[in-house]
């Protein structure tokens, strides 16, 4: 079983600046696909429990938000309210594999963090510091008028899943790493500092004087357990705020809609009739009244604490598990995608008829590009996205989110978010009034000038002034809610009859090389572990070498025959065998599974025995493993020394016969079928002048 592994720092920065300079990309995602401002002068900012986030987008607490190379692909993808990973003190989880299945809507099994407590804090203090790295060297196209999009970044925790745990002295440990990471901060620095990075730092001197941040996050997304008791959530919501001095959103479960309305949405309206919800899930889970109970107990006390409170919108929908992708033992699975839209909008709908304005809310559920513009225009913050980003096209999906919201800003004459939530649908006019009295202004002449702004496509906020600028964008935003639920109710889009057609499968099973190179399973991994090497065609015959009494005799066994220069591998450290590269690969059999894995380290290449893959030592001889039988190849004055099963040898590879020396044991054969594999990834991967996570590793341990 693959488990994840973090990667060293200054392995990673040299990774990412060489790719970024050579390759105009960053960890397998073109610049040219990622999200770097706007083309016109637009503010995308959003408030965030007091902070600044340059855009409203974020990672769910997800895949997308686990290792340090995701929060850089996220940032690149336009995130600015990174919603981390959710951790908890019992962090030696084994999650099923496959875990992630994305055929139709969207259907998970996997739930926590796959990294011990304090490896999940390292790697959310690398990805900062990589961000800041990143944006200090000049290598980001930066579009021209983007203004401050690039900038401000908020970190967002997210804990669970029950107060026991979030109590103990390994989850405060982390929270307060979290708060000031200035002892890893300082070990990364030291790194970046080291001989092994000397090279990054001749090209980039501005790097050795960054002034990192330290206190990275101060804000907090509590995320319970399905059935979790509406005490429990309560507890621990208050102790994050009394005792850890943490504003807190409660991400809550679609089940408050209660099992009539979650069968009338999900069978009447949507059509899902396969799709079952646990009765024990309606049992279980907090119920509507007990939500509403303590959101208000709970934003009082934030309000004499002078902390920020707000809820979330919505947590996976728990249905059973009547597919035959997950292991058998999963009798339930978590659904995500377009059905969830629907559900968690409605609730949004149906809190904000309660509560009005008066708590923030977040939100994640089935966003894509077609409908984060109008999340936006909720005045939700942050909007969280997870199942549309693990699809074809992974991190790169998100630039078009931005485009369509530019489209959209520009089509109402908007310049700021806020102002596109007054102006996105037309009810700016309508709300003002509202707007007016919550802001408790006295003066009814501050009116005059909105209104004119509101009809002449004046600037909203400068007529308004602070206060009431943002209790016109607060009620209007309302109004919005009211507008929109419906209509995205009643959208086909999220109708099982559009999200049942489960991607192509052509008939043909994966080899080691050559594929259909469609390349989805590079982008659709959420790790990055999937990437591309080029290999030079191969067209050898295959000899499998005899030792007998007149010496060595060679049986032609067909031919090792490549076609294409580009190939697909897998980095076996970021991989997690979530399954979801084997849901778009057109080819059976999954690229995580059938093609080349490589290893880091030779440890974890022993470790997982059961794994074929390659590994390179430090003393530059590569191991291979091909079906469960090891083999190794290092230079020597012939030209190899080659190892495997009973047999050990020195040859020169283009003449083996002629040139072979060593020994044969008994009957045993030296298959040089795998000697010329090793020595084309040797030169195609290890030794490459394209940066991977392999050669940069191997350049880091010689530095």
């Amino acid at each position: 079983m693959a488990e994840l592994r973090p990667y060293p720092f200054g392995a990673l920065v040299r990774r990412m600046l060489r790719e970024a300079r050579g390759q105009s990309a960053v960890f397998d995602l073109p610049f040219s696909k990622a999200f770097l401002g706007t083309q016109e002068p637009l503010d995308l900012s959003v408030a965030f429990h007091g902070h600044v986030a340059g855009t409203p987008l974020g990672p769910a607490a997800g895949p997308q938000s686990q290792m340090a190379q995701n929060l850089v692909l996220s940032w690149l993808a336009g995130c600015r309210v990174m919603e981390l990973k959710t951790v908890q003190v019992l962090d030696t989880l084994e999650i099923p594999r496959p875990c992630i299945d994305m055929a139709t809507v969207g259907f998970n099994v996997e739930w926590s963090q796959e990294l011990r407590l304090q490896e999940s804090l390292a790697e959310y203090v690398k990805g900062s510091m990589l961000i800041e790295i990143l944006r200090a060297s000049g290598e980001v196209p930066v579009a021209v008028a983007s203004g401050a999009v690039l900038g401000d970044v908020v970190f967002d925790m997210s804990v669970g899943y029950d107060l026991a745990g979030v109590k103990t002295d390994a989850v405060q440990a982390f929270i307060k790493g979290m708060q000031d990471a200035g002892e890893l901060v300082e070990r990364f620095r030291a790194e970046l500092l080291s001989d092994e990075c000397a090279d990054v730092l001749a090209d980039y001197p501005q790097l050795a004087a960054l002034e990192f941040t330290t206190r990275l996050s101060n804000t907090l997304t509590l995320s319970t357990f399905h059935g979790c008791p509406s005490d429990e959530i309560e507890g621990i919501a208050a102790f994050l705020m009394r005792e850890n001095s943490l504003d807190v959103i409660v991400k809550l479960n679609p089940t408050l809609l209660g099992p009539v309305r979650v069968r009338e949405l999900l069978e009447d309206e949507l059509g899902y009739t396969d799709l079952v919800v646990p009765k024990k899930a309606f049992e279980n889970d907090t119920k509507w009244d007990e939500m509403t109970a303590f959101v208000v107990r709970l934003g009082d006390l934030a309000t004499e604490l002078g902390r920020g409170f707000g809820v979330k919108f919505t947590n996976t929908l728990i249905v059973e598990n009547r597919r035959d992708f997950f292991p058998g033992s999963e009798k339930e699975m978590y659904l995500s995608g377009a059905p969830l839209h629907v559900l968690a909008m409605n609730l949004v709908a149906r809190f904000r008829e309660v509560f009005g304005a008066r708590y923030p809310i977040s939100f994640s559920g089935g966003i894509d590009r077609v409908n984060f513009a109008d999340a936006v225009a909720l005045g939700i913050v942050p909007v969280t996205v997870c199942t549309d980003l693990l699809r074809p096209g992974g991190y790169g999906r998100a630039a078009k989110y931005f485009t369509n919201l530019e489209a959209r800003m520009a089509a109402v004459g908007a310049r700021s978010i806020g102002e596109f939530v007054i102006r996105a649908f037309g009810h700016g006019g309508e709300s003002l009034m509202n707007a007016w009295v919550a802001s408790g202004a006295a003066d009814f002449g501050a009116l005059g000038p909105c209104e004119a702004a509101w009809n002449g496509g004046g600037d909203l906020a400068a007529a308004a002034g602070p206060e009431l600028f943002a209790a016109w964008v607060r009620e209007t935003a309302l109004l919005n809610t009211a507008d929109y639920v419906p209509r995205a109710t009643a959208d086909e889009r999220y109708s099982a009859a559009k999200n049942s057609r489960a991607p192509k499968k052509i008939g043909k099973h994966l080899d080691l090389f050559d594929c259909t190179t469609c390349d989805k399973c590079v982008p659709v991994c959420p790790n990055n572990a999937n990437f591309v090497f080029d290999l030079p065609a191969l067209d050898v015959p295959i000899l499998k070498l005899r030792h007998g009494a007149a010496g060595f005799a060679s049986e032609a066994a067909g031919r090792l025959e490549t076609e294409k220069a580009t190939q697909y591998a897998n980095f076996a450290d970021f991989c997690n065998e979530c399954g979801n590269c084997d849901i778009f690969c057109p080819e059976d059999g999954g690229p995580y599974v059938v093609k080349p894995r490589f290893f880091r380290t030779v440890a974890d290449w022993e470790l997982f025995a059961e794994l074929d893959g390659f590994v390179l030592e430090p003393n530059g001889t590569v191991r291979g493993r091909f079906g469960g039988q090891d083999f190794q190849l290092s230079p020597c004055a012939k030209g190899v020394r080659y190892c495997g099963p009973g047999f050990e040898l020195e040859l020169d590879p283009t003449l083996p016969l002629e040139t072979a020396s060593g020994q044969i044991e008994g009957d045993n054969v030296a298959d040089l079928t795998y000697m010329h594999i090793l020595v084309a990834v040797r030169d195609a991967v290890f030794a490459s002048q394209t940066p991977n996570y392999l050669n940069m590793a191997a350049a880091a341990a010689t530095a």
